[in-house]
């Protein structure tokens, strides 16, 4: 799957949104420690934006941006030939993964945070949706097989607790209450019940900052 795979089965804004969200709140219950999460969002990332971010602590990571004008998202693969750093002669985009940006994105195309210390755009993957839009965008990319799109955005893609349930299990090596997941994915408000079903070692009032940050429904 690429790029085009992936926008043709990935849910509306709301419903992206909604599903990072609750990634993050899982990953900040399974993981105290916030270094070793895999994924994130900060719901205070400007006065008018919030944003989904991935990190596997291995070079690949996405960030989606969610804003008045809609959703832009990023990600890349480090392993990628499509990587600006794939070749020592191209220090650039793929070309063609920006084209077509509408200028509503421009801030997010620009921002530092995507960028790397010599202003290159760290991205394998680049798609939006407008607010109001029917479906998903990306540029005119060639070659995208193996862009990554499929193994970074899979969880959003699929969109079900269950397949949370299975890459949970595989990446913390513990065993879940699938109830609880779907708890979480419902975004109903955490109990202790809840939080001790996914990890016995953390309490609900630990939790605290992380709903906050994440915008997560309160207790």
């Amino acid at each position: 799957m690429s790029v085009y795979d992936v926008i043709a089965t990935l849910p509306g804004i709301d419903q992206v949104r909604r599903t990072s969200r609750a990634l993050a709140m899982l990953d900040a219950v399974l993981s105290p420690a916030p270094e070793h999460r895999y994924f994130g969002f900060d719901a205070r990332w400007s006065e008018t934006e919030e944003t989904a971010l991935m990190d596997n602590g291995s070079g690949d990571q996405y960030a989606i941006v969610f804003s008045p004008a809609g959703a832009f998202a990023r990600g890349f693969d480090h392993e990628s030939p499509m990587s600006p750093y794939a070749s020592d002669d191209r220090r650039s985009p793929w070309p063609g993964l920006f084209d077509g940006v509408p200028d509503v994105f421009a801030p997010q195309l620009d921002e530092p945070a995507f960028k790397d210390e010599n202003g290159v755009a760290v991205a394998t993957v680049c798609f939006w949706r407008r607010a109001g839009d029917d479906s998903w965008q990306c540029g005119p990319v060639e070659g995208v097989e193996k862009d990554g799109a499929e193994r970074l955005f899979e969880l959003l893609a699929d969109g079900r607790p269950e397949a949370y349930l299975t890459f949970a299990e595989d990446y913390y090596e513990v065993a879940l209450e699938l109830d609880a997941v779907h708890h979480v994915y419902a975004l109903m408000p955490l109990t202790e019940e809840i939080v001790t079903a996914l990890n016995p070692e953390v309490l609900l009032k630990n939790l605290k900052d992380d709903i906050a940050e994440i915008g997560y429904p309160r207790p």
